[in-house]
């Protein structure tokens, strides 16, 4: 709708604990947090300025405890990222806090900034605790717990009521719905996968060489 006016930049971060990383991690080791989680936040971006591509992806990452684990990631990545229009885009991950901090999943936050509004969203979930002495499971990570959690911190949602709930079910409904009746469907195009995924690997390029890369990617 153009509330925002000619968006000139953003940024997006997201944090998560070391136990949620581990498990992924040991999963695939290729998985890292910039490929498995950070990409979400490229595709939100892309989205968010779609018709306006990245061009340039420089990047620094600070290796420790994964390296120190026998996983080759980062701690911490952040990338900054140019559109064709010069919009820069800021993007960080860290899935290295320590293992009981209370969230079950992501705390993020996403800032769009225009030339006539600025867009704030604060999913960091700091405003909706729960503590027990009995503790609280994990939904991702098996035979882990927490004593305080953030409610509303696990990425995929939650079940209630014999349900579940959340973006992923609501993902889930949207696929079906649009496969059984053909409605629209949210989910990304094979053209914006593609442009994801390659602003994605050239964040890791990017951190892992010091030089800032051009895209789209040649190799």
């Amino acid at each position: 709708q153009g509330r925002l006016g000619r968006v000139v930049g953003g940024t997006a971060r997201v944090y998560n604990s070391r136990a949620q990383a581990f498990s992924i991690l040991k999963r695939s080791a290729h998985a890292t947090p910039v490929v498995d989680v950070l990409t979400y936040y490229v595709d939100l971006m892309c989205w968010f300025l779609e018709g306006n591509p990245p061009v340039e992806v420089i990047a620094r990452g600070q290796h420790g405890i994964f390296k120190e684990a026998g996983f080759d990631a980062h701690d911490v990545t952040w990338g900054i990222i140019t559109l064709a229009d010069g919009a820069v885009i800021n993007l960080g991950v860290s899935y290295a806090l320590p293992a009981k901090y209370p969230t079950l999943g992501q705390s993020d936050r996403v800032e769009l900034l225009g030339s006539e509004g600025t867009m704030i969203i604060d999913d960091d979930h700091l405003d909706h605790l729960i503590y027990s002495e009995k503790g609280i499971p994990h939904a991702y990570v098996p035979d882990h717990g927490v004593n305080m959690a953030f409610l509303g911190s696990n990425t995929a949602g939650d079940w209630a009521c014999g349900d579940f709930w959340g973006p992923l079910g609501n993902e889930t409904r949207a696929w079906l719905d649009h496969l059984v009746t053909g409605a629209p469907t949210v989910h990304a195009t094979p053209q914006q996968a593609r442009v994801t995924l390659e602003t994605t690997i050239a964040i890791e390029r990017a951190a892992a060489t010091g030089k800032a890369i051009r895209l789209p990617l040649e190799t």
